[in-house]
């Protein structure tokens, strides 16, 4: 008999961002804020990334702080899916 070998999955990357857009089906965009301290100068540095975000039941809305996890591709642009509402 064969043994089926158990893979755990890798870590995957786990983000927090705002939702800014709910119109597309099971879709939301989530903008994405980091801070980090310049090279040179070590002064701080806001940056945003947008994500298209999976949304199976359509249930986040536009200002809602939510957690996003990578997954597999599931479309042109959407690599990502929400985790949990965090706050209103």
């Amino acid at each position: 008999m064969k043994e089926i070998a158990v893979t755990e999955r890798k870590n995957r990357k786990i983000r927090s961002g705002v939702v800014t857009s709910d119109r597309s089906n099971k879709t939301v965009t989530v903008q994405v804020e980091r801070q980090f301290a310049h090279p040179l100068y070590t002064k701080q540095i806001k940056r945003t990334k947008k994500y298209q975000v999976h949304d199976e039941n359509n249930e986040y809305r536009v200002g809602d702080l939510v957690r996003i996890m990578e997954t597999r591709p599931l479309s042109k642009t959407k690599r990502w899916r929400v985790l949990e509402r965090v706050e209103n």
